[in-house]
């Protein structure tokens, strides 16, 4: 198991919000936070917080990454030219695990670093493992043979919360994914405002 599965959708009411768009999640019951000093009126957020909520969020989207990937995710991002919140949002959606998610061979992002993470998972006929592994333009992400009728695919595929965007082609019949470009911030179908102008200025001050 991943090393959040069980306790995902404590980051959902954390952030008081439905960032992965399940409907199984809590905050559509509760929208107040966990533990037992969730239901105290929250003040207003300084700058600071802001910002770090802009962090957690998007770090918990993609299956709650440590600090130490996300800051040299980050770090990629600033070194690249343009614009380092957009060049941030298209490095993560470059990793395998992400794009394994966005493909619907599974049905969450943490089912899917597991996923990759037990092999069941080509990229361009070779086999990897690395949940972390950054796919390119063209790349063409199979789920093996072997494993092409697991449970948990067929569920992922038959999912109606969520559509394929359109920077990857997708054949669910063959279980073939073709990530064609790397995408833009208003491409990416979240199911919430993610910010990452505020994670850039977050790690700009600190």
């Amino acid at each position: 198991m991943t090393k959040r599965t069980s306790a995902k959708y404590k980051i959902d009411r954390r952030m008081g919000e439905n960032i992965w768009g399940r409907p199984k999640s809590p905050v559509n019951r509760r929208d107040y936070g966990p533990g037992q000093h969730g239901q105290r009126r929250k003040g207003k957020l300084s700058d600071f917080g802001l910002q770090l909520r802009a962090k957690q969020k998007l770090k918990g989207y993609y299956g709650d990454l440590t600090e130490k990937q996300f800051r040299r995710i980050y770090g990629e991002a600033e070194r690249v030219r343009g614009d380092t919140g957009e060049n941030l949002i298209g490095l993560l959606e470059r990793r395998l695990d992400a794009v394994v998610y966005r493909a619907k061979f599974v049905p969450t992002v943490f089912a899917a670093r597991q996923f990759v993470n037990h092999g069941h998972v080509t990229v361009n006929g070779q086999r990897v493992n690395i949940p972390s592994y950054r796919v390119k333009e063209g790349d063409v992400i199979e789920v093996r043979a072997r494993s092409k009728q697991l449970a948990v695919v067929l569920e992922a595929v038959g999912l109606p919360e969520r559509d394929v965007p359109d920077y990857m082609e997708v054949d669910h019949s063959k279980l073939t994914a073709t990530f064609t470009r790397t995408p833009n911030l208003g491409d990416v179908p979240y199911p919430v405002v993610m910010e990452p102008n505020l994670v850039v200025e977050f790690y700009a001050k600190n």
